[in-house]
């Protein structure tokens, strides 16, 4: 507990022994309701206080409002002990709603705790000074040893180790890493000394970016939010005015009809009707059931941006992947190298390295890989990339033009036809076609299984949208069962693409796209819901995603799914159960059938059994 919850526990016993003893005291009339004011006072100070002020701001009807106007009627009425114990009840309500909801989120604080306190940076003794992660630039060294946080995003220079990634991925298998390998932050080091390189800065680090997505996600509503807000927001006034007129028109009818008025006893109902009234499951159990459901998806690795991303994946019937990086491994081996005419295999393969040795694509990663040699800087020059074709640069003077057969076209070349699956990288020199080399990538372990358990979680289609040749394509497609595909497509055919998708899917049905590179970003931001590749995914993605898959893992598309059905699956369960609850209680307390104790339950043992069952979002099977 809290410093203040301890408080509050501490003024709930002292006022349950007060109104214990004054059950014994011998007293009546108004004397036994002055002594009633003190555990009354001691319990209820507070809520009076937040009354009056709500009244003073303009914010009458909350749930302060409708238990100080019940339990000062009462009092009033000489109702003393009912007074002080629906107050009384209601703080331990309180209480226990706060320690659920400080529970709740000391969890998923565990499940995220990778924020780091420091870094590590070697002083010219050798010694090691601490600083904030804040303070370190780019480029500079850090060290980190055995059992500490990565603090920043970089590349080891110096050491070997192995890492335990499970609070970004939620997985538990720790992953081996050496000299040149990209680290990131948030991951604990566990076996030797590292030594990396900062390749960002601690703001624009992959630890920054989790904490801020996971802290702002509660500004994001869903639907079932919103509703209750406004809902409570029209609701409470009818209460209260409802209430008004239980407490007024009963008895002028009596007086008109000649019978006796009975003020005490229809105002009694009044404030009954009052207490039952409070909305209070609802408005607090609903926000609690969409924070725990965000909760368990960072505990599996699955970074939402809002409840209303996590309850539109419930209505997920059309996911549409990019191939690169998503279904693929996006690990590249050049499997043939085919010259043209007055080329050599090793001439080829060295002009299409050094044209692609400005970028980063993995397709570049694995020219330079199978080249093998240095490659020296001053022989390139006049790098041009041209989106969804390829890229031309001037090589030791001489015009190299490397990419994919719509390249070739618009120079006006004849080029060879690939008879192989694989990506063709087709170059050109000076104007000359100088032949092929074929690069395959391998599909991920898992995909497939990934687009069976879409298929079972109840999406009608799975699509699959590349720049990539259509042999590959559709071998890949072939491979994963996919119900359709499309290749050959520049980033603009990608948002065409999805925006015809987007045209046949039903009113409430909703279409994910998920992808990993920058050009995927115009498409996440087009479709319902972005899910992008977290760990090999570009910043660009990421930050047009409103999904993020912190292991790049795509089966974890139909957990984020489970999760949002049980989530909203609870939210329901909790939104009936409460209403039904009030109505029934209402009608009672109306009809003078249910006393401030039924009220009481209607209130607080209403909300305790809503809490309750939104704690059970916290809890989600990673299988």
């Amino acid at each position: 507990m809290t410093k203040k919850q301890k408080k509050v526990l501490i003024r709930i016993i002292v006022a349950a022994i007060l109104l214990v003893i004054l059950h014994f005291v011998p007293l009546e009339g108004m004397w036994l309701g002055l002594l009633y004011l003190i555990p009354y006072a001691v319990i209820g100070y507070d809520i009076l206080r937040k009354a009056i002020l709500g009244i003073m701001h303009g914010e009458v009807f909350d749930e302060n409002f409708l238990m100080a106007v019940a339990t000062v009627g009462a009092m009033g009425l000489g109702e003393y002990s009912e007074g002080v114990a629906v107050m009384l009840f209601y703080q331990i309500g309180e209480l226990f709603q706060s320690v659920a909801v400080g529970k709740s989120r000391q969890n998923i604080s565990a499940l995220m705790d990778i924020r780091p306190d420091y870094a590590n940076i070697e002083a010219e003794d050798g010694s090691l000074e601490q600083v904030d992660p804040d303070d370190v630039e780019i480029g500079t060294v850090i060290v980190v040893r055995p059992g500490e946080k990565i603090p920043i995003d970089g590349v080891v220079v110096e050491g070997t180790s192995t890492l335990n990634t499970s609070a970004l991925t939620g997985e538990s298998v720790p992953r081996e890493i050496t000299v040149d390998q990209d680290v990131i932050s948030g991951c604990v080091n566990l076996t030797g000394l590292l030594k990396i390189r900062t390749t960002k800065e601690f703001g624009e680090s992959t630890v920054s970016k989790i904490l801020d997505l996971v802290e702002n996600s509660s500004m994001k509503k869903s639907k079932s939010e919103n509703f209750i807000t406004k809902f409570a927001r029209y609701y409470t006034p009818a209460v209260c005015y409802s209430a008004l007129a239980l407490a007024i028109l009963p008895p002028v009818i009596n007086l008109i009809m000649g019978n006796p008025a009975a003020w005490s006893t229809w105002i009694i109902r009044a404030l009954t009707f009052l207490v039952i009234s409070c909305p209070c499951a609802l408005v607090i159990s609903i926000p609690l059931s969409f924070f725990g459901g965000i909760g368990a998806a960072s505990a599996c690795g699955i970074l939402v941006k809002g409840s209303n991303y996590l309850e539109a994946m419930s209505e997920t019937k059309y996911v549409v992947f990019d191939k690169t990086g998503t279904l693929t491994k996006g690990v590249f081996d050049v499997t043939g190298i085919y010259p043209g005419q007055g080329f050599t295999e090793e001439e080829l393969l060295e002009y299409a390295a050094y044209a692609e040795s400005y970028s980063s694509h993995p397709i570049s990663k694995s020219l330079k890989n199978a080249y093998g040699k240095e490659l020296d800087a001053s022989n390139v020059s006049d790098v041009e990339e041209i989106s969804g074709h390829g890229v031309t640069a001037k090589v030791n003077g001489r015009q190299v033009a490397a990419g994919n057969a719509k390249l070739m076209k618009s120079l006006n070349l004849v080029y060879t036809e690939n008879t192989g699956v694989g990506t063709v990288v087709h170059v050109a020199v000076d104007g000359k076609y100088a032949g092929y080399i074929l690069i395959s990538d391998v599909i991920k372990d898992g995909a497939k299984e990934a687009i069976a358990s879409l298929k079972n979680s109840g999406v009608k289609k799975c699509v699959m949208l590349t720049g990539d040749s259509k042999t590959v394509a559709e071998h890949v497609a072939g491979e994963l069962k996919l119900d359709e595909v499309h290749s050959e497509l520049l980033p603009a055919d990608k948002v065409s693409c999805v925006e015809k998708l987007l045209q046949e899917k039903g009113a409430k049905e909703k279409l994910a796209f998920v992808g990993d590179g920058i050009n995927d970003a115009p498409v996440l931001s087009r479709a319902d819901i972005g899910i992008a590749m977290g760990a090999l995914g570009s910043d660009a993605a990421i930050e047009a995603a409103d999904v993020v898959l912190m292991d790049d893992n795509p089966a974890k598309i139909a957990l984020a799914m489970r999760i949002s059905r049980k989530c909203l699956r609870i939210v329901y369960e909790n939104i009936v159960f409460a209403l039904a609850v009030k109505a029934i209680c209402l009608i009672l307390g109306a009809l003078g059938i249910a006393n401030m104790w039924v009220a009481i339950f209607a209130d607080v043992g209403v909300m305790v059994l809503a809490v309750l069952n939104a704690i059970r979002c916290l809890h989600i099977k990673n299988n």
